[in-house]
């Protein structure tokens, strides 16, 4: 029983008091005999580190909450249960990278991405995921705005050509090689367009083979308006293994399954694909009787 003018600390000894300006609460929990200080939320502006898809953030419950209704704002409310990585951070089974765009956009309710951002459709689907409704109407404005972007386009090829001397080994009998050679034709195309979409059907449509693959030409995109080609054609008595060894790539169209062994060909493929995606030769440049004589070849679209 405690005298008039005393309290107890949390193992019921006795204190002086204390002015009421002075003191803290906290809420103490007893098991058994031991007593353990009530672990207390977080405060808005305290710091939050977030695992999400094994990418770290660290923000703040203010940030995170900023719009109520969202998935975050229900996770972090207290209105749905989260899930702790083994280093005690909230954990998210969603794509890490992305997850940037939405933190910067719950901080200053604006979208701001790169110019050469690639990911809209990726973007689009976490934005859904985490049901940041503003969010998802600013996607839906910069889609349009993009698309409207894409409709007036220009397409410009610059060919070039030349011969070199290849020289191989060449297997005649076991342990018995002969050393060979061989003119060979290497082609080189260097693609610029002002509509990205287009450059991503190209690269959808055009493939190189190597090592007796094929690989989309798309990795070699030097930015999302830029695609430099090279590669040679068949080269008479080269065994298979020797394209390889000397990294020579070959250029294929699908699903046509063509080899492309010159330019003429080249072009021909590469004016299907864009007349298919609304493009028209630039009658200016080249005239249009030379068209499939020329080193450079531009196209146009207007929509």
């Amino acid at each position: 029983m405690l005298s008039k003018g005393e309290e107890s600390n949390c193992k019921g000894q006795l204190t002086k008091k204390q002015p009421l300006l002075e003191c803290v609460c906290h809420l103490y929990i007893f098991f058994g005999e031991d007593y353990f200080l009530a672990p207390q939320s977080p405060a808005m502006s305290d710091p939050i580190t977030l695992n999400v898809g094994g990418k770290l953030y660290t923000t703040s419950l203010a940030t995170l909450t900023s719009f109520p209704d969202s998935m975050l704002g229900a996770m972090f409310s207290g209105k749905m249960p989260t899930k702790r990585d083994s280093q005690g951070n909230c954990f998210i089974d969603r794509d890490g990278k992305v997850f940037r765009y939405i933190l910067n956009f719950l901080r200053t309710s604006h979208l701001d991405l790169p110019e050469d951002f690639q990911e809209m459709g990726l973007l689009r689907r976490e934005a859904d995921f985490y049901q940041v409704q503003p969010l998802i109407e600013a996607l839906q404005e910069k889609e349009v705005e993009l698309s409207k972007a894409e409709k007036n386009a220009m397409l410009n090829i610059t060919l070039k050509q030349r011969v070199q001397t290849v020289h191989f080994t060449v297997r005649e009998a076991p342990q018995i090689y002969s050393l060979s050679s061989s003119s060979m034709e290497v082609f080189n195309a260097n693609i610029f367009s002002t509509s990205c979409l287009f450059l991503k059907l190209l690269g959808s449509k055009l493939f190189y083979c190597s090592n007796g693959n094929l690989s989309s030409i798309t990795s070699y995109l030097q930015d999302p308006n830029h695609l430099t080609l090279d590669w040679v054609a068949n080269v008479e008595g080269l065994p298979e293994e020797e394209y390889t060894k000397q990294n020579l790539k070959r250029l294929w169209v699908v699903p046509a399954n063509k080899q492309i062994n010159s330019f003429q060909v080249f072009v021909e493929e590469v004016l299907k694909i864009a007349l298919s995606d609304g493009f028209c030769i630039d009658s200016s440049h080249p005239h249009a009787l030379d068209f499939m004589n020329n080193k450079i070849i531009r196209l146009i679209r207007y929509r």
